[in-house]
C-alpha cells in the first residue's frame, strides 16, 4: 500500500520519515509488510490510509505543473481530512496528531458500543428511511441514489438486513468495521476529537473543501472544526458532495489511493464525469492524458 510512490519519489518517502516521527511507530513498515490484523485496526488503519494518501499527492505534486489546481476537493470520512491536508488547512504534521487522535478516539468508543455498519444497494431512498425507522438502525454513508450505508447496533444492523432483503435490495454487504460509524453511537469518540482539534491551528485551505456533513464547500476555518467534530456522528453525504463539486465546474476526479471505490462511485452518481484512479505512479500518465498536461517524471 504506497510503496511504489515511496521507492520512486523522495517527497513521497519524506512524507512516510515524516509521519513514523509524529506518530512514534514505523508507518511505512506497517503499510509494505503489515501483518493485515494489525493493519486493520482502526487506531493503526486511519493513520495508514491518510499517510499513503498524502505520500501519493506528494508524488503528484512533483510531476504536474504548479499551476494545476483543483476546483475544489473531498474525501469520505477520514479521507475529509487528507482532503483538508493537501488543501494546506494545516500542516502534515498537525494531521498526523489529528488522524492518530481520531482513529484512537473511535477505537476506544467502538469498544464500548458495539456495532456494525451494512452497505445497502438498489432501494429507493423513502425503502431506506422505512428500514431506519423500523430497525433502529440510521443512515451512515449517502453514496449514490441507489446505494446507502446504515449504522447502528448489531441488532438493529442485524434487522435492518432482513428488511432490506425482504423489500427487494439487489445487495446487502455486512461491512468490516470495528463500530457503528457514523452514528450517534460515536458520540463519545466525538467529543475526544474536538479536544484535539482544539490544538490544532486551522487555516482557509487554499482551495474550497466540500465537506462530509453539508455536501457544500466549506472555507472558513471555524466552520472547518466543528464539521470535523460532526461528521464523526453525521452520516457522510458523498452523493451531494460530489454534485457540489460538479456545480464548481469539475469535469475530471482524481482519486489517490488506496483503492478505487470513489471512482466506482462516481460512475453511478454522474456518468459524464470522468473519474481517475491514481493506485501506482504509472496511473500519472493517465491523469496527464486526460487533463491534456505535460509530466515531470
Amino acid at each position: 500500500m504506497g510503496k511504489a510512490f515511496y521507492d520512486r519519489f523522495d517527497e513521497a518517502k519524506a512524507v512516510y520519515q515524516s509521519a513514523k516521527k509524529r506518530l512514534g511507530f514505523d508507518i511505512a513498515a506497517l503499510c509494505f509488510e503489515g501483518p493485515p490484523e494489525e493493519l486493520t485496526k482502526t487506531e493503526k488503519c486511519q493513520p495508514a490510509l491518510f499517510v499513503t494518501s498524502l505520500a501519493a499527492f506528494a508524488a503528484f505534486k512533483r510531476v504536474v505543473p504548479a499551476s494545476l489546481a483543483p476546483v475544489a476537493s473531498a474525501g469520505l470520512s477520514l479521507g475529509e481530512l487528507t482532503a483538508l491536508a493537501v488543501a494546506e488547512a494545516f500542516s502534515p504534521e498537525d494531521g498526523f496528531y489529528l488522524v492518530q487522535a481520531r482513529g484512537e478516539a473511535m477505537a476506544e468508543c467502538a469498544a464500548h458500543h458495539r456495532g456494525a455498519m451494512l452497505a445497502v444497494i438498489g432501494l429507493s431512498g423513502e425503502a431506506v428511511d422505512e428500514i431506519c425507522k423500523k430497525s433502529g438502525a440510521v443512515g451512515a454513508n449517502f453514496n449514490a441514489a441507489d446505494q446507502v450505508v446504515l449504522s447502528g447496533t448489531v441488532e438493529a444492523i442485524e434487522k435492518a438486513e432482513g428488511l432490506a432483503k425482504e423489500r427487494g435490495a439487489k445487495r446487502t454487504i455486512r461491512l468490516e468495521v470495528a463500530g457503528a460509524f457514523h452514528s450517534p453511537l460515536m458520540q463519545s469518540a466525538a467529543d475526544v476529537f474536538k479536544t484535539a482539534l482544539a490544538k490544532v491551528e486551522i487555516k482557509p485551505p487554499v482551495f474550497p473543501i466540500v465537506s462530509n456533513v453539508t455536501g457544500e464547500p466549506v472555507t472558513d476555518p471555524g466552520k472547518i472544526r466543528e464539521l470535523l467534530v460532526k461528521q464523526i456522528v453525521s452520516p457522510v453525504r458523498w452523493e451531494a458532495s460530489v454534485r457540489a463539486m460538479l456545480k464548481a465546474g469539475a469535469t475530471h476526479f482524481i482519486e489517490f489511493p488506496p483503492a478505487r471505490v470513489l471512482t466506482g462511485l462516481l460512475r453511478r452518481i454522474e456518468k459524464s464525469a470522468s473519474g481517475l484512479a491514481v493506485d501506482t505512479p504509472e496511473d500519472f500518465g493517465k491523469v496527464a492524458e486526460a487533463l491534456a498536461i505535460p509530466l515531470s517524471i
